[in-house]
């Protein structure tokens, strides 16, 4: 495996960090405080490139590979969870599923536009009674003679204001259990359809979060995602491509703890001495940059298998889990390290602490990714090939 970044991934990741550092971080306190985030920062994304970094061209995205992927992810987190969120939902959850899964004529219609970032694209699987227990959804799809019209509700979804097109798992024949769950492409403009924001969230507030309506919503049958009773196989399959999102983003905040924890040990003074200078305090940076760097290679590890299309749940569940959780103490510990300022909004800290304990929880569980890989070791869980894999990076040259 080869570690060194080409000389694209360089530029790439020095053009998104001096993104976030004109477009995000100047605003994120205020956008962070008033539960809103400019829309127009879409736009720039997309005019960067960045809403379909690692869709093929033929689509209209980059066509970089899916570690490029995780550069953009990592360095947008480093602004704010917010913004990595939005391309982990729209790329990962959502336009890699259809480039996975969808026909053709789906994907010139709703992919092609979602890469160039002219449609914004979401995830509908979480319901109030079915997070992790992904069978245990209650929203329902009933055949008609020309398509299907869906009744339910979704929550906890991302973009779920600010998105054109989601992709929507529900029962198209409850008796076969997860087997009988289907996909669904919805656009919003749907007869039926509606949505509404959660507000008083503990963290992640400048993002876009809530809950999607479907009440006999009618969606044609061209709009199926897969085969009837596929759902569940591309649920999970999207996942593989939303957790590596999300690992990829946790190392960018565990970069963040750090670089804002190193500037602040070298500005406080206790006892007569800079705070660097005390041990525990040193313990503190020397595991996060412990973590950094464990993370980034599980996260690394994990998208060169996506570049070779390979399968990468094991590889890509055990970088989410690490990654979060220590994304999760980077941030307990930089707040630590800036004391009583860790507490006040002045300083970022307060707010990477507040941001770094959902994704220890969406996506996967730390607990569901514990019993995962556990699983694997003893023998109990072995993947199964699906029927349709990841597409291999497209590009030129060899670069394992």
């Amino acid at each position: 495996m080869n570690f060194d970044f080409t000389e694209e991934q360089m530029q790439l990741r020095k053009a998104v960090r001096q993104f976030v550092d004109r477009e995000i971080i100047p605003h994120i306190r205020k956008w962070d405080r008033q539960g809103y985030i400019d829309p127009t920062i879409y736009k720039k994304l997309a005019k960067l490139g960045l809403m379909g970094v690692c869709i093929p061209e033929r689509y209209g995205g980059s066509g970089m590979d899916y570690n490029s992927l995780a550069i953009v992810c990592e360095e947008l987190e480093r602004g704010d969870t917010a913004l990595r969120t939005a391309v982990s939902v729209h790329t990962g959850l959502n336009s890699l599923t259809l480039l996975q899964w969808g026909t053709e004529e789906q994907k010139r219609k709703y992919l092609i536009p979602q890469a160039k970032g002219e449609k914004i694209g979401a995830f509908g699987l979480t319901e109030p009674v079915a997070g992790s227990d992904v069978a245990n959804i209650r929203t329902k799809a009933e055949k008609v003679a020309d398509g299907y019209v869906l009744t339910g509700q979704k929550t906890w979804i991302s973009l779920c204001d600010v998105a054109d097109h989601f992709i929507v798992f529900a029962y198209t024949d409850r008796s076969k259990k997860h087997h009988g769950i289907s996909a669904f492409i919805v656009e919003r403009g749907m007869n039926g359809f509606s949505s509404k924001a959660i507000k008083g969230k503990l963290g992640i507030r400048a993002g876009n979060t809530g809950e999607l309506f479907f009440d006999q919503v009618k969606v044609p049958k061209e709009n199926l995602l897969g085969k009837e009773g596929e759902g569940f196989k591309i649920a999970m399959s999207a996942l593989d491509n939303g957790r590596f999102t999300v690992a990829a983003g946790a190392v960018g905040l565990i970069n963040a703890c750090l670089e804002a924890s190193v500037k602040y040990c070298h500005e406080r003074e206790t006892f007569g001495k800079p705070i660097a200078k005390h041990q525990l305090v040193q313990q503190m940076i020397a595991n996060m940059e412990a973590g950094l760097q464990m993370s980034r290679l599980l996260v690394y590890r994990a998208g060169e298998l996506k570049n070779q299309g390979k399968r990468n749940t094991r590889e890509t569940s055990l970088a989410k889990w690490q990654a979060c959780d220590f994304a999760n103490k980077a941030a307990d510990d930089a707040v630590q390290i800036h004391g009583a300022y860790g507490y006040s909004d002045e300083y970022p800290v307060e707010r990477y602490l507040r941001n770094s304990k959902a994704p220890v929880i969406y996506e996967g569980t730390r607990e569901i990714h514990t019993i995962m890989q556990a699983e694997y070791v003893l023998g109990l869980r072995k993947d199964k090939p699906i029927d349709k894999t990841l597409p291999p990076w497209e590009g030129n040259g060899d670069r394992n």
